[in-house]
């Protein structure tokens, strides 16, 4: 039996590993545009090269996971990415110019966005592919040195990313880090130039904790009930194609998932019935269908069934939808199950799910199904499935989660031009495309003066006209 590392043995090895990069950076505190530019490209072939070896590896850890939902989630994302990085940095490098005022004239400003240093990602396990790499493409576009905590919930995939990655840099500038909860909080605790958190809210608290010690600044992106609005107006069968894929991908286990869905009380039993249909399209074979996922181990399946037995016991319905098997427990697979009469009691509405548990929750007006969502901490997605304009301007106006799709689930993450992150407890801070770069960059103010020097005629001795002529100039 292997002997476990010692928390000092740790602590020194992280520290190391640090160090190394710290003094990397130290040694090219400004990476050149055409470096960072072969950086991407370089990843971006290692990736396509390694793209088979990783959905295997994804496969054996989830026990069963679809090569074309791997393609779909981790992989295809990531390279869009890395294209669409490439493309643009050339125009996120170069300084903006700003304003200086008339009072600073004729100075002239600028902000230049530089290298933060060492930059600490931490991975979660149900993307470890897209959420390890698309912060990475950010930390790189943006010159800097990453060191990589993955989860100890995919030892497969983990391995396949080491390799991928030990090909295409050397370990001063990308570095993977394993192990457990000890590991995780270490290498929290390291005097980050920035940290980057994928994770549960509850783990978010501890990370910024640990973060708090150094001053190191953090991107959390935490999750949440994201709930789904149907519309008054909407078409039932066009609802649940839009929506029930995105609660089905990775079997639920996404941080925007639909959590809960808000469905008119008149409708509620036809819209079960409209789920259950397309859940039968989608996987004709229940949890033999090859293309449903497994929950990624006996933990999480625990976990969920836990909260599927105490809504039942609580007085709650649960309608399985599947036309074959609903349930496997030896290979953790559950279908989607819509749970009726649920209420706040019950841990299913209170606890994120994520998985293929889906509370429908009846409204009366559209009122109420606001209120119900503002009544609550401000999720990571929010979804409204409605062609009423009105409606859906009242919905962007008057509610707050992180990001929000109309007619859609999940898909305004893969918008490559456009921030992603959460608002209070779903997160803070954003990153992907040139909020990524923005994230881990300084954006430093350079004020550049000429021979004429404005400034001089404001200082002392005071009580000039001309200081009393700017000031009532300015003083309104």
């Amino acid at each position: 039996m292997t002997e476990r590392p010692s928390p000092t043995s740790i602590h020194q090895s992280l520290l190391a590993c640090f160090d190394t990069q710290k003094q990397a950076f130290h040694h090219e505190p400004d990476r050149e545009l055409a470096r960072r530019i072969e950086d991407l490209r370089k990843l971006k072939q290692a990736l396509l090269a390694h793209s088979d070896r990783l959905c295997d590896a994804l496969e054996r850890d989830y026990q069963g996971r679809s090569r074309q939902d791997s393609l779909l989630s981790d992989i295809l994302p990531c390279v869009m990415n890395l294209r669409y990085s490439s493309k643009h940095l050339k125009q996120w490098f170069k300084p903006e110019k700003r304003r200086a005022g008339l009072l600073l004239a004729p100075a002239r400003v600028e902000v230049h966005y530089q290298p933060l240093g060492v930059v600490g990602i931490v991975v979660p396990w149900n993307f470890p592919v897209m959420l390890s790499i698309g912060p990475l493409i950010a930390a790189l576009a943006a010159g800097n040195r990453a060191m990589i905590k993955l989860s100890e919930f995919t030892p497969h995939t983990n391995r396949a990313l080491i390799a991928m990655l030990a090909e295409a840099f050397d370990k001063d500038q990308v570095a993977c880090i394993e192990g457990e909860a000890d590991v995780a909080a270490q290498f929290t605790a390291l005097p980050f130039d920035h940290l980057l958190f994928t994770g549960s809210t509850a783990v978010g608290h501890h990370v910024m904790r640990a973060a708090a010690e150094n001053l190191t600044p953090v991107t959390l992106e935490l999750g949440g009930k994201s709930p789904v609005i149907v519309g008054p107006d909407m078409d039932l069968d066009v609802a649940v194609k839009r929506m029930a894929f995105g609660k089905c991908l990775n079997a639920g286990q996404i941080c925007v998932a639909p959590d809960y869905v808000l469905v008119p009380r008149e409708k509620l039993d036809a819209f079960v019935d409209a789920y259950r249909r397309r859940f039968e399209t989608l996987y004709p074979d229940g949890v033999d269908s090859p293309d449903y996922g497994s929950v990624i181990n006996d933990r999480h399946y625990q976990r969920l069934t836990a909260l599927l037995e105490d809504a039942l016991a609580k007085g709650a319905r649960a309608v399985p939808c599947a036309r074959g098997k609903h349930r496997d427990d030896r290979r953790r697979r559950i279908t989607t199950h819509l749970l009726l009469d649920t209420d706040d009691d019950m841990r299913v509405r209170q606890d994120e799910i994520f998985g293929p548990l889906l509370p429908l929750v009846p409204y009366d007006n559209i009122k109420e199904a606001l209120d119900h969502v503002r009544d609550r901490p401000r999720p990571l997605a929010l979804y409204l499935l409605s062609y009423d304009r009105e409606l859906q301007q009242q919905v962007i106006d008057h509610t707050h989660a992180g990001g929000m799709c109309i007619n859609d689930t999940l898909f305004h993450v893969a918008a490559e031009d456009a921030p992603f992150g959460g608002v209070g407890p779903s997160g803070m801070g954003h990153y992907h495309g040139q909020e990524g770069f923005k994230t881990f960059s300084n954006a430093k103010t350079v004020l550049r003066q000429g021979r004429f020097y404005s400034a001089a005629m404001m200082q002392p001795p005071y009580g000039k006209w001309l200081q009393k002529l700017v000031f009532k100039l300015f003083l309104r």
